[in-house]
Order: C-alpha cells, then sequence, then structure tokens
C-alpha cells in the first residue's frame, strides 16, 4: 500500500477524486484500482507543516536581541513543527507508521518550495520508506492519471531538496542576524523599531527607495509649447511647433510671439513619413507576467491574482500557477486542437473561430521544449468549464488565459505610423503624429487596453496648402518620475539584472528568476506593506520614511543591492545541478554575515538621515505609546499632537476643541519640526516647494492671532 503526500488539502482532494474513495478526518482512503492496485491513503501538509526553529532553541543566550550574541549562526539547523499545524503532522506521522505501507509518493506542487515542505515532514517524522515523485503541471483526470503512472525517482529531485533546504538555512541567517544588526544599532539613533532586513525584500525596498528619493529630488521647470490646427484642402488636423526636433520652450514670451506669428499663416505639407509596424501575438503567460497584467488591466494585487489562480488551478482548468516559462513543450502544443474545440463552444468565444492558424507545433514563439525547464506556461487545460459557474475574479483571469491561447493562434496586427512636417509661411515648423490599423490580426481577440493617445491623421500629400485656422500657447512643467504600481514592481523583480552595472552578474540574474522567485514575489510585497515599509495607495507603491531610514542605515552594503541577489541565486542553480556543494554556499553565506556586522557596527556612528524623515517616523507600536506633544495649542490649554493624517489638539474628545493643521499645504508636507516652530514662535523659516496653479514659490508660515488662521508670509514682503 502507498501514501500519497500532498502539499494543500485541495490538492489532496483534487488527486484522490479520480478514484473510488473514502474520507477521512486528515486523509483519504482510495480503493484497490488498476493504478493502485493493492489501494492507496493521500494526505496533506497544510503549506509549511514544518519551519526552522526559533534561535533561543539552539542557544538561550540567543534569545535577548543584543550586539554581542551576534552572529547567531547554528553548527546545525534544526526544523520543528510549526505549533498552529501539529495536528495534521501528527495524521501524517500515524499514517506513516501504518506498516502496511511499502512507499510514499511525494506530491507536494512540482517545484523547489513543494520540495522542500513534504521531505521536511519525512525527515521530521523519520520515515525510512522509499520514495517517489509525483510530478505534474495541471490537475486534471488526465494529468494526474498519467503522472501517478510516470512517477519520477527519489534522486531524480533530491538536489532541489538541497538547493530550497539551502536557501532556507542562507535567508534564516541572512534575515536574523541582519534584522537584530539593524534594529539594535537604529534603536541607538532614537528609531525605536523592528527593522525587519531580508536577501530579498531588502534589494527589493531599496529600489523604492531609489524611486522615491528621485521624485523628492525632481525640481520641476515649467515650459511652453504652441499647437496650431490646420485646415489643408478642407482636411482639419492639429500640429506641435518644434526646431531641431525640440518642442519646448523655455519662456512664456517666445512661446506667444510664436503663436501669433503663426495665426492665420499660409501652410505647407512639406514632409509626409509612413511606416508600417508588425505586432506579433503576445506571448503565453508566466505568473509575474499575469500578474503585471491584471494589475494593469483591472488593479489586481499581485497576491490576489495568484490566490485567485490557484483555485483554478485546483480545480484542474488552467495549468500550474507558479511557473516562470511563457512557452510549452511539443506535447502540450498537441493538445491546443482539443483545449480550442471545447473552447469554441463557449459563447463567450465563438466570433474568434474558426482559428486562421490551426497548430502552433512548428512555432518556436509558443512550443520550444528547451525553454521549457520545470513547467510549462499557464494555459487553459482541456478541462473547460462553463464560464457562468466562475465567480467574476475567476472569470477574469480564466478569459485572459484562454484569449492568449486564441490569440497566438491569430496573424500579426500591422500598423501604420504617420509623422508629417506641416510650414508656417516658410519658417516655423510643425510636427503631426497618427497611426492607422491597417491589419488587426489578434488584435481582434485582445483589443488594445490603453486609449488610443495618437489621433489619425487625414490622408496627406506633400506640396498641399491652406492655413493656420488657430495657434495658441499650452503651459505645462517637466514631471518626475512615476511611482510603481504593484504590477511595475512585480516586472521591477523579475527584471531585476537591468539594475546591476556589472554585466556578468547582469546575466546572471537575467538568467535566473530576479528579485524572488514566481512563487513569491506577491508575497514579498505584502511582507513590506505589513512591516511598514511601503504604503500602497490607489495601486502605487510609496516608500514610508521607515524604509528611507533603513535603506540610508545599509547604504551600499552589498546586502541592499541586487547583485548579492545574482550571485546566490547562480550558486543555488548550481546546488540543483548538482555541481556545487551546499556546504560551501553556507561557508560563504557566514562569512557574508561577519563582514556585515563589522562594517556596520563600525559605520554606525557616521549614519546621517533627513530630518523630514526622522520627524515623520511612526514606529510600528506607536499607537500604544502616549504621542508626541509638539506645542500648546492655539485655540485652548491642549497640546498638539499627530493625529496620523493631520495635527491636532489633544482636548478634541474632551471640549471638542477643533484646532487643526494640515500634514500637507500646497503640495508641500508639514514636519513636526514646521510645526514645533510654527506654535512657539508664530511663524517658521522660508519653506521652498509650494506649489499653486503650476507655480512654485517660497514662503514662511505664519500664525495670525486675530483672523485665527494660518497665513502665508513672502520673503520681503
Amino acid at each position: 500500500m502507498k501514501l500519497i503526500i500532498a502539499e494543500k488539502p485541495d490538492q489532496g482532494v483534487t488527486l484522490a477524486s479520480i478514484f473510488k474513495m473514502k474520507k477521512h478526518q486528515g486523509y483519504i482512503e482510495i480503493f484497490p484500482n488498476e493504478v493502485f492496485p493493492k489501494g492507496a491513503y493521500v494526505t496533506w501538509a497544510v503549506g509549511h507543516l514544518c519551519q526552522l526553529s526559533a534561535p533561543e532553541k539552539y542557544d538561550s543566550q540567543w534569545k535577548k536581541w543584543s550586539l554581542s550574541t551576534l552572529p547567531i549562526i547554528p553548527s546545525q539547523f534544526e526544523y520543528e513543527v510549526t505549533r498552529d499545524k501539529a495536528k495534521q503532522f501528527n495524521v501524517i506521522k500515524k499514517l506513516l507508521a501504518n506498516p502496511s505501507l511499502t512507499e510514499v509518493i511525494h506530491a507536494g506542487d512540482a517545484g523547489r518550495e513543494g520540495e522542500l515542505i513534504i521531505r521536511n515532514i519525512l525527515r521530521l517524522t523519520k520515515s525510512g520508506l522509499p520514495m517517489k515523485r509525483l510530478w505534474i503541471s495541471s490537475l486534471t483526470p488526465k494529468a494526474i492519471k498519467e503522472g501517478f503512472l510516470s512517477l519520477l525517482n527519489e534522486s531524480d529531485t533530491r538536489n532541489l531538496y538541497y538547493e530550497a533546504y539551502t536557501r532556507a538555512c542562507a535567508d534564516w541567517v541572512v534575515g536574523m542576524n541582519a534584522s537584530r544588526l539593524y534594529t539594535l544599532l537604529l534603536q541607538q539613533q532614537g528609531f525605536s523599531d523592528v527593522f525587519s532586513v531580508g536577501r530579498v525584500q531588502t534589494p527589493t525596498l531599496a529600489l523604492i527607495v531609489k524611486r522615491e528619493l528621485e521624485i523628492q529630488g525632481f525640481v520641476s521647470e515649467p515650459f511652453w509649447e504652441v499647437q496650431a490646427k490646420f485646415s489643408i484642402d478642407g482636411k482639419k488636423y492639429v500640429g506641435k511647433w518644434e526646431k531641431d526636433g525640440e518642442s519646448r520652450i523655455k519662456t512664456k514670451e517666445l512661446a506667444e510671439k510664436i503663436a501669433a506669428f503663426c495665426e492665420k499663416k499660409a501652410a505647407e505639407v512639406v514632409d509626409v513619413q509612413a511606416e508600417k509596424k508588425e505586432f506579433h501575438p503576445p506571448m503565453f503567460y508566466n505568473l509575474s507576467a499575469l500578474q503585471a497584467e491584471t494589475n494593469r488591466r483591472f488593479k489586481f494585487p499581485p497576491k490576489k491574482t495568484l490566490d485567485v489562480l490557484q483555485k483554478l488551478y485546483q480545480k484542474g482548468i488552467v495549468s500550474y500557477p507558479r511557473s516562470d516559462s511563457r512557452h510549452v513543450t511539443k506535447g502540450e502544443g498537441e493538445m491546443f486542437p482539443v483545449i480550442l474545440n471545447k473552447i469554441a463552444g463557449l459563447d463567450e468565444y465563438k466570433a474568434f473561430f474558426p482559428l486562421p492558424n490551426s497548430s502552433l507545433l512548428n512555432n518556436k514563439r509558443y512550443v520550444d521544449d528547451k525553454k521549457v525547464s520545470d513547467h510549462y506556461a499557464i494555459i487553459p487545460t482541456e478541462q473547460v468549464p462553463n464560464p457562468n459557474k466562475l465567480s467574476p475574479d475567476e472569470y477574469i483571469l480564466y478569459d485572459l488565459i484562454v484569449k492568449s491561447l486564441i490569440a497566438a493562434h491569430y496573424e500579426k496586427a500591422v500598423t501604420e505610423y504617420t509623422s508629417v512636417i506641416t510650414l508656417v509661411d516658410g519658417r516655423a515648423s510643425f510636427q503631426s503624429k497618427g497611426k492607422v490599423q491597417l491589419e488587426e490580426g489578434w488584435r481582434k481577440v485582445i483589443p488594445p487596453f490603453d486609449k488610443d493617445k495618437e489621433p489619425t491623421l487625414p490622408s496627406l500629400q506633400v506640396g498641399e496648402k491652406g492655413t493656420v485656422q488657430k495657434s495658441e500657447v499650452k503651459e505645462s512643467k517637466t514631471q518626475p518620475p512615476k511611482r510603481y504600481t504593484e504590477g511595475q514592481l512585480i516586472t521591477l523583480m523579475k527584471t531585476a539584472g537591468k539594475h546591476i552595472e556589472d554585466k556578468e552578474l547582469e546575466k546572471v540574474l537575467m538568467s535566473t528568476e530576479g528579485l524572488g522567485t514566481e512563487a513569491t514575489r506577491a508575497g514579498i510585497i505584502t511582507m513590506l506593506s505589513d512591516r511598514k515599509y511601503i504604503d500602497i495607495k490607489k495601486n502605487l507603491v510609496y516608500a514610508t520614511p521607515k524604509a528611507k531610514i533603513l535603506i540610508c542605515a545599509i547604504g551600499s552594503e552589498i546586502l541592499a543591492s541586487p547583485e548579492m541577489t545574482a550571485k546566490w541565486e547562480q550558486r543555488l542553480k548550481d546546488i540543483s545541478e548538482g555541481t556545487a556543494s551546499p556546504k560551501q554556499f553556507m561557508e560563504q553565506t557566514n562569512k557574508m554575515v561577519f563582514h556585515l556586522i563589522d562594517v556596520s557596527v563600525k559605520n554606525a556612528g557616521e549614519w546621517i538621515f533627513e530630518e523630514e524623515d526622522k520627524n515623520n517616523f511612526i514606529p510600528a507600536k506607536s499607537k500604544f505609546r502616549r504621542p508626541t506633544q509638539l506645542g500648546q495649542c492655539k485655540y485652548c490649554d491642549g497640546q498638539v499632537v499627530d493625529k496620523g493624517n493631520f495635527y491636532g489638539c489633544s482636548n478634541y474628545s474632551k471640549n471638542k476643541c477643533n484646532f487643526n493643521i494640515s500634514k500637507k499645504i500646497l503640495g508641500h508636507a508639514i514636519t513636526q519640526k514646521v510645526v514645533k516652530q510654527l506654535l512657539k514662535d508664530n511663524i517658521t523659516d522660508i519653506i521652498e516647494g509650494f506649489s499653486n496653479k503650476d507655480k512654485t514659490f517660497s514662503a514662511k508660515l505664519s500664525w495670525d492671532e486675530q483672523e485665527r488662521k494660518i497665513k502665508f508670509v513672502f520673503p520681503h514682503s
């Protein structure tokens, strides 16, 4: 008799569902059949049933956070059962003790985390039973049966386990030591909070902070453009003035002169350039690409996409969700006609059939065995559901995946881009741009999401003449870099190699998986949010003062850069391929931790933080403490305190005193330091960066006692 151990309860139920069975508490009994002549048991983990032991389990001195006890490096790592999952662990342990068992089938997710989860359980139970590995990429009845009939040997995935185990231990060493190190050193600087540091989360956070600082340091400058509306032989269109390829004008006076000069003047088309561009259908989705797309189109947080996708996978209607590949094998490609024939019967997709191309087998853009490692791309399975029975979120994802498969069977889309130069009065040059879709191709299936910002130009010929109907000046200003969306952050982590100056390391990180893995990136973003390093507002990612303080402290240390991840990922990949030693990897990790502690302790006295970040730093536990008093209330005898979104009187609950100061005045953040000065002296120093109607100015803030309100005081006034 055999015991099958799945990674999650739903997966265990799905694996057993193709056989006659009986459910028990914590496991399922499969009756004898052609695949299991003597029957089988199916049980499951609940994610990670086991975890690496806490520091104090190795040495009681390691329980207290102290610089003197660093580094924390166990001589031998130990796993223990996660407390709230002990019940299911005992179910598995009891089943493994059954003398009738002859073999264990490892049925965790077909990836390194799944490998680690089940093997750790077997280690803790001290099971000596032979093991085979179920390795499948979908949970359809056909895939499950074929998987059980072609099990891998234990040795086939052993190195993958070594990689996952080594990764977990190394992450533990780095996270445990670096988190304590920076928490303790920053506490000495007056920042009372826990600063979590990790091999993946910290380089990711450093990229977010870098963008935040670029935005904060950006100085916006005004510029003007001249736009003309033309009528050429009755054909109307718009053009923008430009000279030597530049359309921005530095002064309003010059822009107005150009506009006045062009008003009602003669115009002539002097150049028409048309360029055709072909666009291939998009590639199939991997997890990162799907997370980025659902965030862009539907504002789904990446974790939500993964959670919904997991449900579709467990229903057997899409393939393995955590795939990093965008290709399929020839075997999967041969199944496409069967899948598409079923999809064609659904009302939602009938309009796309018959398909322009009946097969993709010879199309290496989609079908390429060499570009598929553990799992192929995310595609619909032959188990096609009734879309009406899916939840709204499930339908959104399923629809995207189905359409990606349909679109791959369509022709290229062809667009013509046109650029027209119109000369006014023989002197002023205006450029007009437009585009026309010549061949719809795959865009019939997946229309463009973004609204077409470029207008369609009329058909124009060189030499055609007309007049300027109207010319006008448009005022604008340069814009700072845009904040990342959650979807862009997933892509940023995936392509983190682009941020490495060392070309060799860049190749390594780009050839592995970037920062994190397909399975962990969404969790990293959630973790950064939970730990108050980032705020996510309307799908945009903001770095908090806590994040900027930590990254400032870490500075140029390798811990905050993708370089370390590049080196780690290469070495871990070597371990999974059996060409590198886990022991040597851990020795290098330990050396890095010793170096990090030594350098950080020496440099801590030289750390310099921005006053604004220091003033706006809010410890995670501050809500349990008495708020910092900033000064006497101007309306009563209360104290002004930080109330989160604004500064207000502490007596509000007592006497309804509504004195308050906004945390942002005309686009400028008002810090605690400014509030203290205003309350004490009734006037502040000059503050730069107020913005009103696209105009930036500097001024002091002053308290007017007679009008009982804050006013601007301008320099020299």
